[in-house]
């Protein structure tokens, strides 16, 4: 009865009111749903073999300096990233424009006719855009899809790839891919088809049945000996390496995210100049929106690492974080960066008890209390819901 209910509305919603409908997060996947669907209207869509992005940080930027760079070059660009900061529409890139709400609706209307209505009401919040997002670059030269979670598993992985770029693996959702390293990068490399390029990391890994511990392209070629495996540097000469970082404009932690989209340009042989991303605007990734002010999207330890190396100097921090976080962790690294600790409001039932993060500085001995007003300098971490609390206050 409830599902017929369900069914009989879910007729009457615009995509906006039909995605608020869906649960973002579930306990269990079911790992055939996807599938299915997909299996289902794969003949009715028009998209080239996809260039798909895996990896733990780094995916949304790398995916942006690609399809920016590809745009500039005179190519039609299609971007498919998660999750968003202010609005759904951001996850939906098309020829350097967001999707707009019209077209949106459009193609969310087309989807309801191509899949039956209890097909398309079972898929999640994140498979049923990654199919709106299929709809939407119909005809586009590129199409760049970013993976959710993992790989093997995630609904992206669904569709035939031209390639897969794997940004730095490091732990992150080990609820969901498993508690050893090992685990985490089987689980997104098995998503690689036939090429992959490898860009920077910084762990070793143990090789099944052996006592030696390998980097990720010797461990990719144990587990996927058939692929063609490329690793990010061997396309560029050192000299071109240095030439490029010294006209990098942004956080230099991004710039392997930068080499590991142009290694994919040089092994196409499309040319590319450093000034194309000279307007790019990252949103999120350590920007600095005014002033000694900084918004970043990063939620783990290997996001925390990497900022307390580009911060020049120390700020307060404003901060929340997804109970399944290693938030303890988190502090620690930043606490030579932090004056204080202002912990900020979330409404999301993943969000941790800001008594339990409250416990914690007091432990590692940072001065923490509710965020209430601007004090900079001031960084702002922990996640894209934190960033969007903010910036919801900050630009009210």
């Amino acid at each position: 009865m409830e599902n017929e209910k369900w069914k009989m509305e879910s007729e009457k919603l615009n995509v906006f009111e039909y995605l608020n409908k869906k649960p973002l997060f579930y306990k269990k996947i079911d790992l055939q749903r996807m599938p299915k669907a997909y299996n289902l209207i794969k003949n009715r869509l028009n998209i080239p073999p996809v260039i798909h992005i895996i990896g733990t940080n780094g995916k949304g930027s790398t995916g942006r300096f690609l399809a920016h760079t590809l745009l500039k070059r005179g190519y039609t660009v299609g971007h498919y990233t998660s999750p968003h900061i202010l609005k759904f529409n951001e996850r939906i890139w098309i020829n350097g424009e967001d999707i707009d709400d019209e077209k949106l609706e459009i193609i969310h209307q087309k989807l309801q006719k191509l899949l039956p209505t209890e097909i398309s009401n079972s898929l999640s919040y994140f498979e049923y855009t990654t199919l709106l997002a299929a709809l939407a670059f119909e005809g586009i030269d590129f199409v760049i899809l970013e993976a959710g979670l993992g790989g093997e598993f995630d609904a992206t992985n669904v569709f035939d790839k031209k390639i897969t770029l794997i940004t730095t693996i490091d732990y992150d959702h080990q609820n969901f891919l498993g508690e050893m390293i090992e685990e985490i990068a089987t689980t997104k490399l098995n998503a690689i088809q036939k090429e992959v390029i490898i860009g920077k990391q910084i762990r070793k890994f143990q090789v099944p049945s052996s006592k030696f511990q390998v980097n990720l392209i010797d461990f990719a070629k144990k587990l996927k000996p058939n692929a063609k495996i490329y690793n990010y540097l061997d396309f560029f000469e050192q000299k071109e390496i240095e030439d490029l970082k010294k006209n990098f404009k942004f956080a230099p932690f991004l710039f392997d995210n930068y080499l590991l989209a142009m290694s994919f340009l040089k092994k196409e042989n499309i040319n590319f100049s450093i000034k194309d991303i000279d307007d790019l605007k990252l949103k999120g990734r350590f920007e600095e929106i005014e002033k000694d002010l900084w918004i970043d999207v990063g939620h783990n330890p290997l996001a925390a690492r990497e900022i307390a190396k580009a911060l020049s100097k120390k700020v307060n921090l404003v901060y929340n974080t997804y109970a399944d976080k290693d938030y303890e962790e988190i502090l620690k690294i930043l606490k030579p960066k932090i004056n204080k600790l202002y912990l900020i409001d979330v409404e999301n039932p993943r969000i941790e008890k800001k008594e339990n993060i409250k416990k914690i500085a007091k432990k590692l001995e940072i001065a923490v209390e509710d965020f209430r007003k601007i004090k900079k300098p001031l960084l702002v971490f922990g996640s894209f819901s934190v960033v969007e609390e903010f910036l919801r206050r900050f630009s009210g």
